[in-house]
């Protein structure tokens, strides 16, 4: 049976799904495929998908956002889709142990829109918010633990192998950190990032990869995308396809050597690469919206 969701554009306004074209041609959905979204957001993929599957009530969307979750349930409430409220590592895993398989999976690892511009929830600094960066909004580990309870030299570490800065730069500004505290705001710590630093910049304020590494570590982004990289083959049916959207060279390469591990093993490899290199956004799609320019999608298909 074919459910209608009564989804209109308006709802589209919250998040604009990147590489949307480049998703549905390379993961090729088909009527009656089983689908799981290990980032339904707000649904932007899922819905284009499951309109070609129409396989509602075989399907699983999974977020971590409690605001998102309760979107993806509005938004979805006239079908049998099944919606978690569990980050994705957590829900692969649980579905692995349950048996499940999916025929197209589909990962967006980046932070949603809504995210970035809900100012309360401190992922930018852009105005004045507290320190949070959480994803999961129950978890106790925010922006602001990290920044005023964590150790110099693990604020260094982060700041080098997450943010990707120099590793004097990192230790600069993690003892002007540590010897400034405690600082409660997000303009207040972008602040004095940059008077760290020292001289001015052109195109992109310093802070933007200090955010980019406390927000990786609030909430561990890389071990999540690596543990559940090694879950995706117990999930995929045979011919089955994942892909893969990455938004910063670590998220990036983590996907590309889990690939290219899995092609050394000749054949034992898991899977058959569909993409052999990213695929990244239409000059047109990245006028339409800016943040796609960073995307690359990587698309590979069950052997």
């Amino acid at each position: 049976m074919c459910h209608t969701n009564g989804m209109t554009a308006v709802e589209d306004q919250f998040h604009t799904p990147v590489l949307l074209s480049e998703v549905l041609q390379y993961l090729h959905p088909r009527e009656g495929e089983s689908y799981l979204d290990l980032t339904g957001g707000y649904g932007g993929h899922a819905s284009k998908v499951l309109a070609l599957t129409r396989n509602y009530k075989g399907s699983v969307l999974v977020d971590r956002d409690e605001t998102a979750v309760g979107h993806l349930s509005e938004r979805f409430k006239e079908t049998e889709v099944q919606i978690m409220h569990k980050d994705f590592c957590e829900a692969a895993l649980e579905l692995v142990e349950n048996g499940h398989k999916f025929d197209l999976i589909l990962g967006d690892f980046g932070v949603s829109s809504v995210q970035l511009d809900t100012d309360s929830r401190g992922f930018s600094f852009s105005s004045e918010n507290n320190l949070d960066m959480r994803m999961d909004q129950s978890q106790t580990l925010t922006a602001a633990a990290v920044v005023n309870r964590w150790g110099e030299k693990e604020l260094a570490r982060v700041f080098e192998e997450y943010g990707e800065v120099r590793r004097g730069e990192a230790a600069r500004v993690a003892q002007k950190i540590v010897h400034n505290r405690p600082i409660d705001t997000t303009t207040q710590l972008a602040e004095l990032i940059l008077r760290a630093v020292g001289g001015g910049y052109r195109r992109r304020h310093p802070a933007t990869q200090y955010f980019q590494a406390i927000r990786i570590a609030v909430n561990d982004e890389l071990r999540q995308i690596e543990r559940t990289l090694e879950l995706i083959p117990g999930l995929l049916n045979k011919g089955g396809r994942v892909g893969l959207i990455s938004f910063h060279s670590l998220e990036d390469r983590l996907v590309k050597n889990y690939f290219a591990g899995d092609a050394r093993r000749g054949l034992e490899s898991q899977f058959r690469i569909v993409t052999k290199s990213p695929v990244v956004a239409t000059r047109t799609e990245i006028d339409n919206n800016p943040r796609a320019r960073s995307a690359k999608l990587r698309v590979a298909m069950k052997a």
